[in-house]
């Protein structure tokens, strides 16, 4: 038996024209539900919510399921619709055309699908006719509310395309009764309004036309505050003037064929971006499959619509790139080119109605104003039509989102499309095909170029340093560097000098614009955050203070307290809207500008939050960088540390390779943690991050960030009570200047260590501070203080039983002792402290005394045995990542490989170290094998003026 449902008025079934008793109204909008979802599976969970909202009964479900039960048995007679249970949820299953709703809704879309006007006009008619009422009446479930406005909206759209079409048709007779009725509904709609004037004029009234404006008129400024929209306006203004077109009604409102021409001038002085044009000339002329190119230059890929996207922070010149290849490419577009700029990014955080966009380009194709449907989807249809098969380019400015983008996207395979965004568009990349073409800051030659061609001829001071200074000081970023060059051409009895200084000292300051916000980088940039959530807001200030040059997935989940999941999907939001860019490795880092932008926004966070931010990441960095540090160096005496704070997870790092990997990377960080921690006077962690750093400062040679840290953790321990802080602080501070030959204050700070250690009986401490001392003096040429040192450290080490350290002292002793040619006491300590390094298993301090026994083996005559002894030395170095020591070796090696007359290898032992000491900024070392290098090409050498220094690869 056929079935009939009806939600347009009350809700009704009939079967075979018969009514069906379907109960009261909690039932009936059970029915309801599943008829607007009709054949679409509803969980038992989401029926409850939309039937009741927040007014579920105890025992919902069980009600639920007596509506439903009693449901079927009211449709049992009919074999056309039934209501299944399914997975726990339930389906009505029924042919759509069985409901009014979605009948209206298939005539709709079919009307306005139609080829021509009077298919179109008894389609919406049918569509109207179907309505009895208020939709679903009675039922007021806030999710049935919702659906009903929703469904009303549909309605008058239809209403008024239904009127559009009749009037276009030259019935403005028949119509002026519909619209005089609706205008008692809806006195404020202005398309509704606009109908309603232009039936009142044909129809010869004239006068109540323009009258029936100045009412609505008056009641917009009483009760909105507002005037009426420009259509509007343009119409009573048409009216006023009795323009012919108002008065010839005509189903052909199409005018005669136009070539839009809307592209906005192209930028006067753009400079650079040769790749990118380069590849946007490729998609264009490419093939379908994006290898073959086109035969015909000027003709755009067949086949398929070629849409490419330019992405990039704001204000990096992605309109202007946009703009330049357009009017580059202008005779490849022959039936014309569309521009609209969509406003996803701009001053007033409004983006441009997607009507009034395709409006605008219906107009520019030749369709008359009148003529236009009111409904988006109706527009972009006849904006499609229009369009399939033509050549045009379409510029879509500024996108936010791709929702943005598709309405406006054209028919057919003919046109090409250049999308602009600060957002990435992934679904457009993903649903359309879209090309992405990031954009990022210009090279320096495009940037000096930029600056030049804007200053050339307006400033007489231009030089080329002033202008690489500049270029430079903005980051590169072509707004800032417009910005500079504004501010220098407009002010030229300013020396450019001053605009040099003032960009140092004010940084994004000096480009912001309190008049005009598009003149403003900080404005425009800000206008990247309005479609950010106010976490990713957050996530995207607290990056900008965040310690180092970048940051990677583990310290961006400390900094921001969420998961590693939750942190990565902010970062990938941050990233698709350009404020972030990945780098290999898993790396995030921001332009300079945009970081600074961020940090000032840092300041409008809560300041516990932000503190508690720094606090994790600055943790996180401290206690991973200690475990590098033991399992760099597992016999360093260890220091207590706090445990980390909340949320703050250290990373693991379970052997040598990984704990090299992981500093190598995050030194800058550690520098920048520990300069964060001085900030916020956190004086324990600052001294600990230089305590952390010290294997890794020795062993690659960073002697100058070694002292950088240590003074900065020196000056921190002396604001705390605990002595050891002091006293460990000012000795490697001592032993940092000693590495840089700055003997008196290595001496003084070592000399203040050892009074600390000796006033508080530190007999470790007293070691350890004898031990570099012993190693300063050396540095200075005194061997004999050195000597003196050396042995009491060496019986502190003993009395405290520490025999590592025993070792390390044993080996400073010989070291020292073959350095003042006594060579027999020499091996006979290295060679104790070769068998107490190997019975600890402690590769470093081994490698140590192996090359302290090749230096007395050289010295005593023993070329052979020398090179085997620092051979061995080098593998171990290797091993451990210690290249400091491994660079004085090799340097040590050359000189028995020339006392044997093996110049080629000596040469390529002096090569290497000459590489490593460059590296590591050793200018002094370098320079005296340079020197060997020299001497060696010319006459075998015989002295023995090796490198040696007391070995102290360990930091204690």
């Amino acid at each position: 038996m056929a079935v009939e449902f009806r939600l347009l008025g009350p809700v009704e079934a009939r079967i075979d024209n018969r009514p069906v008793e379907l109960g009261h109204a909690r039932q009936r909008c059970v029915l309801a539900v599943l008829l607007i979802d009709a054949n679409q599976w509803l969980s038992a969970d989401r029926l409850l919510d939309r039937a009741w909202g927040e007014r579920i009964p105890r025992g919902g479900r069980d009600t639920l399921y007596g509506y439903l039960s009693r449901l079927r048995r009211s449709l049992r007679l009919s074999d056309e619709a039934g209501i299944v249970r399914r997975d726990g949820g339930y389906v009505l299953t029924v042919d759509e055309d069985a409901v009014d709703l979605h009948r209206f809704r298939r005539l709709l879309a079919a009307a306005r699908a139609a080829d021509n006007d009077d298919d179109a006009t008894a389609l919406f008619k049918q569509a109207l006719e179907l309505w009895r009422g208020e939709p679903c009446a009675g039922l007021d479930t806030p999710w049935m509310l919702t659906m009903r406005a929703e469904l009303d909206r549909q309605r008058w759209a239809a209403e008024l395309d239904y009127a559009d079409l009749r009037l276009r048709a030259g019935r403005h007779t028949d119509v002026l009764a519909d619209l005089t009725s609706l205008n008692t509904t809806h006195p404020l709609d202005e398309r509704l309004a606009g109908q309603f004037m232009l039936a009142l004029y044909r129809s010869g009234r004239q006068a109540d036309a323009l009258d029936h404006y100045q009412r609505l008129r008056t009641r917009l400024a009483d009760e909105l505050g507002t005037d009426p929209g420009r259509p509007l306006q343009q119409m009573y203004q048409r009216i006023l003037a009795a323009d012919p077109v108002l008065a010839t009604p005509s189903s052909e409102t199409d005018r005669s064929p136009e070539v839009p021409r809307q592209l906005p001038a192209a930028p006067a002085l753009f400079t650079g971006r040769v790749p990118e044009l380069a590849e946007l000339d490729r998609v264009l002329t490419a093939a379908p499959d994006g290898a073959v190119p086109r035969p015909q230059p000027d003709q755009a890929a067949a086949g398929t619509m070629v849409i490419s996207a330019i992405g990039g922070v704001g204000g990096i010149g992605k309109t202007w790139l946009a703009l330049v290849w357009a009017h580059r490419n202008v005779h490849r577009f022959p039936d014309g080119q569309l521009f609209v700029d969509l406003r996803g990014f701009s001053p007033t955080g409004r983006p441009t109605d997607l009507a009034d966009a395709l409006r605008g380009f219906l107009i520019a194709l030749g369709v008359h104003p009148a003529g236009l449907p009111s409904d988006l989807d109706a527009l972009a249809a006849r904006y499609r039509g229009l369009v399939a098969g033509k050549r045009m380019l379409v510029v879509l400015d500024n996108a936010a989102t791709a929702d943005q983008v598709v309405p406006l996207l054209p028919g057919g395979t003919s046109c090409t499309v250049l999308v602009t965004s600060r957002a990435r568009l992934p679904s457009l990349i993903d649903r359309c095909g879209a090309r992405h073409l990031p954009l990022d800051i210009l090279t320096r030659g495009e940037a000096r170029e930029l600056l030049a061609t804007r200053l050339r001829g307006q400033r007489a001071d231009v030089t080329s340093e002033v202008i690489d200074e500049l270029t430079e000081l903005c980051g590169r970023h072509p707004l800032a560097l417009a910005i500079t060059a504004r501010h220098a051409a407009t002010r030229p009895q300013i020396p450019l000098g001053e605009f040099v200084a003032e960009l140092r000292d004010l940084g994004l300051e000096a480009f912001d614009h309190d008049i005009d916000p598009a003149a403003s980088l900080p404005a425009v940039l800000s206008w990247s955050l309005r479609w950010l959530t106010d976490r990713q807001r957050t996530v995207f200030a607290l990056l900008g203070p965040a310690p180092g040059p970048d940051i990677g997935l583990s310290a961006a989940a400390c900094l921001t307290g969420l998961s590693p999941t939750e942190t990565r999907k902010t970062l990938r939001v941050l990233e698709d809207h350009s404020l972030l860019d990945r780098h290999a490795g898993g790396r995030f880092a921001m332009h300079d500008l945009v970081r600074a932008y961020a940090t000032s926004l840092a300041h409008d966070v809560a300041e516990p939050v932000r503190r508690a931010a720094l606090d994790r990441v600055v943790d996180f960095h401290l206690h991973t960088a200690y475990t590098a540090e033991r399992v760099l160096d597992p016999y360093r005496p260890p220091i207590r540390l706090d445990p980390p704070v909340p949320d703050a997870h250290p990373q693991s790092l379970p052997d040598r390779p990984a704990a090299w990997a992981w500093l190598d990377t995050h030194h800058p960080h550690l520098l920048a943690a520990q300069h964060t921690a001085a900030v916020h006077r956190r004086h324990h962690i600052v001294w600990r991050i230089a305590w952390t750093l010290c294997t890794f400062h020795r062993r690659r040679g960073r002697h100058h960030d070694d002292l950088a840290v240590w003074e900065v953790a020196t000056e921190a321990a002396d604001q705390l009570p605990d002595p050891a802080a002091r006293i460990l602080a000012h000795r490697l501070l001592g032993h940092a200047h000693a590495e840089l030959d700055h003997h008196e204050q290595a001496i003084l700070h070592l000399h203040e260590a050892l009074g600390l250690a000796e006033q508080h009986h530190e007999l470790t401490q007293q070691a350890h501070t004898h031990h570099a001392l012993g190693w300063a003096w050396e540095q200075r040429g005194d061997d004999r203080k050195a000597l003196e040192h050396a042995r009491r450290a060496l019986s502190l080490f003993r009395v405290v039983d520490s025999p590592v350290w025993e070792a390390v002292a044993l080996n400073a002793v010989g070291w020292t002792a073959a350095r003042l040619g006594e060579y027999d006491t020499a091996r006979e300590h290295c060679q104790a402290a070769l068998v107490l390094h190997r019975r600890y298993e402690d590769p470093d301090g081994e490698a140590d005394a192996l090359d302290s026994l090749g230096f007395v083996a050289h010295h005593t005559g023993h070329h052979q045995r020398a090179i085997g002894y620092y051979r061995q030395a080098l593998t171990l170095y290797r091993d451990v990542g210690n290249t400091t020591e491994a660079a004085d070796t090799l340097d040590n090696l050359g000189h028995p490989y020339t006392a044997l007359g093996n110049h080629a290898l000596a040469h390529a032992a002096w090569r290497r170290a000459l590489e490593l000491y460059r590296e590591q900024g050793r200018d002094a070392d370098a320079e005296r094998v340079r020197q060997q290098l020299d001497v060696l090409t010319r006459t075998p050498v015989r002295s023995p003026g090796a490198a040696g220094v007391m070995r102290n690869s360990q930091c204690e």
